[in-house]
């Protein structure tokens, strides 16, 4: 899920951002941040599933990994 959601943040970003790639680039990556450990942290406040700190380690990498497809077809393709 964290590619998934790191390539529409970044497109997002795009989309706020048109003519600052690295205002866009932040952007994603901090909410990216903010999402993946907001879901851990409201899971061990709540109760509700498991806290687990690795896993919100995997979903920003994952994130990472969704940005940098859409900044390689962003570059490559010039969409």
């Amino acid at each position: 899920m964290g590619i998934a959601m790191g390539a529409f943040l970044q497109l997002a970003g795009h989309w706020f951002f048109p003519y600052s790639s690295i205002t866009a680039m932040l952007a994603a990556f901090v909410i990216v941040i903010a999402i993946s450990y907001g879901f851990e942290l409201f899971s061990m406040v709540s109760g509700l599933g498991r806290y687990d700190f690795y896993d919100a380690i995997a979903s920003i990498i994952g994130g990472v990994l969704g940005m940098a497809a859409v900044i390689w077809a962003h570059y490559k393709f010039g969409f």
